[in-house]
C-alpha cells in the first residue's frame, strides 16, 4: 500500500486534486457524506478513521472524549477544557478557529482577494451594499480549516450577534487549488454571514462561515439554521445573542473556511500571514488604539 506521503503527493497534484474534489456531483457527494459520517457502527468508524489518517495528520490527543460513535461524532468533537487558551487582552481580537491563514490584510475600498490574483468584492459576498461600506478600507483574514482540524469556531471578542444571513449555494472545495481556478468562489458557495458588534466599543465585526464539498453543514450554537429551509436562495435571521470572548459560536460538520472582517483602524497581529498556522484564541488583530 502506498505510504501517506506518497498518497498526499499524488492527490496534491493540482489537476488531479481539482478533478477529484470538484468534477463530481458536489451536492450529491456532500449529502452522501453527511449520511455516511453518521453511521454508528464500530467497524465502519474504524475503517473510515484508518482511511482518513492516510491523508491527514489527524490528532485527537486534545479531544474531550477518547471514543467516538461515528465519523460525524469525531468531526464535530469538542476539546478538553484549557486546550485552547483565549488571549484575554481586551485590545486583541482572537482567531475564532484553528486554521491555516490564507489571503489577508487591507481591503482596498471594498475589494479583496480569495488568493493572489483572484479578487472579489464585499458586495458580492454580503449582497448588501450598506454592510460592505462598514468595512471599506478595513482588514480581513481568510482562515481555512482542513479536514483533520478542530471544527468548532468561537467568538473573537465579547460581542453581540444581531443578524445572520444564510445563503444557499454551491459546494466547491475551498483549498488553494480550487481558489486559483474558480473566480469569486466564496461568493458562490453556501455561507452564513454572521454580523456582530463588539460589546465595549461597538465596532462591527463580521464572520462569514463558508461551506464546501462534503461540509455543507454550518451549525450555530445560538440559533437554528433550519436544514429544511436550505433550498431558499437566501434567508435573513434577526437575533440578539451576547457571547463572551472564546465562547462557542458554531461548528462545521467537516472543515471549511471562516472569513473575518474588521473596519478601518484594526491591524493584523504579528505572525498572521499567508500559510501560518493559528489556533482558536490566539491573537488575530489589534483593535484601534
Amino acid at each position: 500500500m502506498p505510504t501517506r506521503p506518497a498518497l498526499n503527493s499524488i492527490v496534491q497534484q493540482d489537476g488531479l486534486n481539482f478533478l477529484l474534489t470538484n468534477r463530481i456531483p458536489r451536492r450529491f457527494a456532500t449529502r452522501w457524506m453527511g449520511w455516511f459520517s453518521r453511521i454508528e457502527n464500530p467497524v465502519v468508524y474504524a475503517v473510515s478513521l484508518r482511511v482518513w489518517r492516510l491523508f491527514t495528520d489527524l490528532d485527537l490527543t486534545d479531544a474531550r472524549e477518547t471514543r467516538f460513535r461515528s465519523l460525524h461524532h469525531c468531526f464535530t468533537r469538542r476539546l478538553r477544557d484549557g486546550a485552547r487558551p483565549i488571549d484575554a487582552d481586551p485590545a486583541i481580537l482572537v482567531s475564532p478557529c484553528d486554521a491555516i491563514v490564507g489571503a489577508s490584510g487591507a481591503i482596498a475600498g471594498t475589494k479583496l482577494f480569495q488568493i493572489k490574483d483572484m479578487p472579489y468584492a464585499l458586495d458580492d459576498l454580503f449582497v448588501d451594499a450598506d454592510h460592505s461600506e462598514s468595512f471599506r478600507d478595513g482588514q480581513y483574514v481568510t482562515l481555512r480549516l482542513t479536514s483533520a482540524m478542530y471544527h468548532r469556531f468561537h467568538a473573537p471578542h465579547d460581542c453581540r450577534v444581531h443578524a445572520v444571513t444564510h445563503f444557499f449555494g454551491d459546494t466547491w472545495n475551498v483549498n488553494p487549488v480550487t481558489l486559483r481556478r474558480v473566480a469569486r468562489l466564496f461568493c458562490k458557495n453556501e455561507r452564513a454571514v454572521i454580523r456582530t458588534t463588539l460589546t465595549a466599543g461597538g465596532q462591527p465585526i463580521t464572520l462569514v462561515a463558508v461551506a464546501a464539498i462534503l461540509v455543507a453543514g454550518i451549525r450555530l450554537a445560538f440559533m437554528n439554521l433550519d436544514p429544511n429551509a436550505r433550498m431558499a436562495p437566501r434567508r435573513d435571521h434577526a437575533c440578539d445573542a451576547s457571547l463572551r470572548k472564546g465562547e462557542e459560536m458554531g461548528w462545521f460538520e467537516h472543515g471549511s473556511t471562516i472569513l473575518v472582517f474588521a473596519p478601518k483602524g484594526f491591524r493584523l497581529c504579528a505572525g498572521v500571514r499567508e500559510g501560518a498556522m493559528i489556533r482558536a484564541g490566539q491573537p488575530l488583530m489589534h483593535l484601534p488604539d
